[in-house]
């Protein structure tokens, strides 16, 4: 039985070392696919990490563009405000000047034009006797009003309607065109 049992025991050694050897082998592949998986998934999270953090560079770019932009545009308007509100000055100096007359008739020839039938002129009353004589030429009564700064508003008979022109309004209707052609010549 020495050798029956010698030969049992050979084949049952065989078995055991395949099913250790089987067992060895599944296990290496158990590992080798964790592994794989673990490598794919850190590579996977890599990406991602990557991709979040592009994107929120991305992102903030844009709002530090965004804040520059609107910086710029914030900073243009004080501009073309200090703009504004030196042309207004100068053109309220200038009805200090002694030209001022003259300019005063051609506001008010213009409104006359505006208003057809006039009964009367209405002037600052520093600037009343800047246009007395014309408004006696034109058989209108001269009154004034400290509301109009550096023009004219003329009254319709009747006293219904009336036309004011102004340096001050006139620079308020043409601000438009002229706002655009000073950036230009800022900023061009």
């Amino acid at each position: 039985m020495s050798k029956l049992e010698d030969i049992l025991q050979n084949e049952v050694a065989a078995e055991i070392a395949a099913v250790v050897a089987e067992a060895e082998s599944k296990a290496r592949a158990i590992v080798e696919e964790a592994r794989a998986k673990a490598e794919a998934l850190k590579a996977s999270k890599e990406r991602q990490l990557e991709a979040e953090r592009t994107a929120a560079l991305r992102r903030a770019q844009s709002a530090a563009e965004l804040l520059l932009s609107q910086t710029r545009i914030a900073a243009k308007g004080r501009v073309m405000e200090q703009v504004r509100a030196e042309v207004l000055r100068r053109l309220q100096a200038l009805a200090a000047q002694p030209e001022f007359g003259a300019i005063l008739q051609k506001l008010a020839e213009e409104a006359l034009q505006g208003i057809g039938k006039a009964e009367s002129v209405l002037v600052n009353p520093a600037h009343a006797t800047l246009l007395g004589d014309w408004a006696q030429r034109k058989g209108l009564e001269l009154r004034t009003d400290e509301a109009i700064r550096d023009g004219v508003r003329l009254v319709a008979e009747g006293g219904r309607a009336f036309v004011q022109n102004a340096l001050s309004e006139r620079l308020e209707r043409a601000w438009d065109a002229l706002s655009a052609k000073a950036a230009g010549a800022l900023w061009g």
